[in-house]
């Protein structure tokens, strides 16, 4: 599932900068320039994380945080505040009053994208399951021994398996039949910093469908789910 953003900052290159940035890493980005159309946003549907500016035309982004925190619906929603008033005063009441994160203008989309990971990573974790959890997933006649860390064909054949595909093949898998986008897979995998143009988990995909021996124009296991990620295609049974 691709993670949805809201960005609230009235600064239009900014907003633009930063939403295209962040879509081109796998996330979903709503945007707002004012504190009222912010708050209809949050009306009309659910976020996994909020980008908040703090000077805005039509009030402090101070005053929505508190908001938000005694709202039992967006109490526990992820907010990393980004303001040019980048003092240490001003980080200390943002974060005692509940801003997860605090991000001072101007500032380096890549590093924007590792905390937002970060923040998301803390809240999305109990939500993701470990594969080494289940000792063996059987899956159109194929067979991933977590244990011994092998790969069995439908004939009973061992194949070799490098060890970021075997990781990448136990993660869907377990997800099973969830679609996972390109940014939490590289999150799964051990949070691995992804380049707007990083097609390492497209070529890992490739690779494990090489072994799989699917058919490239038509894969059936691993199947790509355009616009959003992968996910595994046929049942799975899962042996503790």
């Amino acid at each position: 599932m691709t993670a949805r953003l809201l960005l609230i900052d009235d600064d239009a290159r900014l907003t633009t900068m930063v939403v295209d940035y962040l879509q081109a890493n796998g996330f979903e980005v709503a945007s707002a320039g004012t504190l009222s159309a912010g708050r209809e946003r949050l009306r009309q549907g659910a976020f996994d994380a909020l980008l908040l500016d703090l000077m805005l035309p039509d009030g402090d982004g101070l005053d929505l945080t508190r908001e938000l925190r005694a709202d039992a619906r967006t109490r526990r929603l992820p907010l990393l505040m980004l303001t040019a008033r980048g003092e240490p005063p001003d980080r200390i009441v943002g974060l005692e009053i509940g801003a997860d994160d605090y991000l001072a203008k101007p500032f380096s989309p890549r590093e924007l994208l590792g905390r937002i990971r970060a923040v998301l990573r803390r809240t999305l974790a109990p939500r993701l399951v470990e594969p080494n959890d289940v000792r063996a997933y059987t899956f159109s006649g194929w067979k991933l021994d977590t244990t011994a860390r092998s790969l069995t064909t439908p004939k009973g054949e061992t194949v070799s398996l490098g060890g970021a595909e075997f990781r990448l093949l136990a993660i869907l898998l377990a997800h099973a039949p969830r679609v996972l986008g390109r940014t939490e897979l590289m999150e799964l995998m051990r949070g691995r910093d992804l380049d707007p143009f990083d097609r390492s988990v497209d070529v890992r995909v490739s690779r494990l469908r090489q072994t799989l021996r699917e058919d490239a124009r038509a894969p059936q296991i691993i199947k790509t789910v355009y616009g959003e990620g992968y996910l595994i295609g046929v049942p799975v049974e899962r042996m503790q």
